[in-house]
């Protein structure tokens, strides 16, 4: 049976407040969150080259807590999540795998440069591409979830 257009309108509104709340959160864990700090003056930190902190977060040998290692290997995926499901529902024209990514990419973009331009973090293109495998994997929640309501 499929799902009325009520339910969709229903969880819209629902799904408004639950976003901005999420990425409300999401800002606080990017900017102040974990012990984060200002540090003025210095040099920018930044990664360009892809897979090089992965890497690195894989490699047994090289004395990095495992809690770091999940932290930033599972938590730059997980965190991402809730966006791949929820912007398409508050944005029919999210539901475009092609315009989620360009969209998402944008977003990310432009919080990891406010990271490394504020100081409280770095630019790391690996987080941007754990970040997309977090929005991909809620894409696909919800693509598969749509999928078996539909039924």
């Amino acid at each position: 049976m499929p799902v009325q257009r009520s339910s969709i309108k229903w969880l819209r509104r629902l799904i408004g407040p639950a976003f901005i709340f999420y990425s409300a959160a999401v800002i606080y864990w990017m900017f102040i969150g974990f012990g984060r700090e200002i540090h003025t003056g210095g040099i920018l930190k930044y990664n360009l080259v892809p897979l090089r902190t992965v890497l690195l977060f894989l490699n047994l040998d090289n004395g990095v807590a495992l809690t770091d290692r999940i932290i930033n290997l599972i938590g730059n995926i997980v965190v991402f999540i809730p966006f791949g499901f929820m912007l398409p529902l508050i944005r029919n024209r999210l539901y475009s795998l092609t315009r989620l990514t360009l969209y998402a990419i944008f977003i990310i973009l432009i919080l990891e440069m406010m990271q490394m331009l504020l100081h409280v973090g770095s630019f790391d293109v690996d987080d941007l591409l754990l970040n997309m495998v977090g929005v991909w994997a809620g894409y696909r929640i919800l693509r598969f979830s749509k999928m078996n309501s539909e039924v």
